[in-house]
């Protein structure tokens, strides 16, 4: 487990970013996140993982780990944007996955 105060001194190491599509646009948002966004990421220094993740609503949110401080996403083109997006950076405190068997 990882003590509070050593949580609070690492980097921020995980990014979520999330936006939602102008209306009809999402395939073309996903299209720029897998072309463009994630290859950016991916490139970066320490970069781990991204994940792509949709929504019903024509929203789009994307997880991004790092081994050290976590890198923004470049600016989508605002045509495909039915507001601007939101991103948070996080600390990475832990991983829980169900037992095997």
């Amino acid at each position: 487990m990882t003590d509070t105060n050593e949580a609070s001194t690492r980097p921020h190491d995980t990014l979520m970013w999330e936006v939602r599509a102008a209306p009809a646009r999402l395939p073309e948002l996903l299209a720029w996140v897998r072309e463009r966004a994630v290859p950016e990421l991916l490139t970066r220094p320490g970069c781990l993982r991204v994940e792509v993740f949709d929504a019903s609503d024509e929203r789009v949110v994307v997880i991004a780990r790092f081994a050290g401080p976590a890198a923004r996403l470049p600016d989508p083109p605002a045509g495909l944007l039915r507001r601007e997006p939101h991103a948070w950076p996080f600390r990475h405190l832990s991983t829980h996955r169900p037992a095997a068997g």
